[in-house]
């Protein structure tokens, strides 16, 4: 039989988080952050190379869903930066 161990919030305060690891959570914030807008931009690149401007109706199809595929990246990267963010300046690191 398996035990599992509840940890209370009092426990958790007593984890120490290094200084690198909220210096990597710091530059990973940083980086998703940028990801971020470099998506965005990404995403409109991608749509007007790929033929959204084109007269023809596939190819403008095809750079529309590649331009939202790429632009799609980019709530992710904000998020994963936010959590990036709250990991680095929480005290317990979670």
């Amino acid at each position: 039989m398996t035990t599992y161990t509840a940890y209370t919030p009092s426990d958790l305060e007593t984890v120490a988080v290094s200084p690198q690891a909220r210096t990597t959570a710091k530059v990973m914030g940083w980086l998703c952050f940028v990801g971020g807008f470099a998506s965005i931009i990404a995403s409109i690149l991608f749509w007007y190379n790929s033929g959204g401007l084109s007269a023809d109706p596939i190819a403008m199809a095809h750079g529309e869903r590649f331009g939202i595929f790429i632009g799609l990246w980019a709530p992710t990267f904000f998020i994963l930066s936010n959590r990036f963010d709250r990991s680095a300046h929480s005290p317990t690191g979670l």
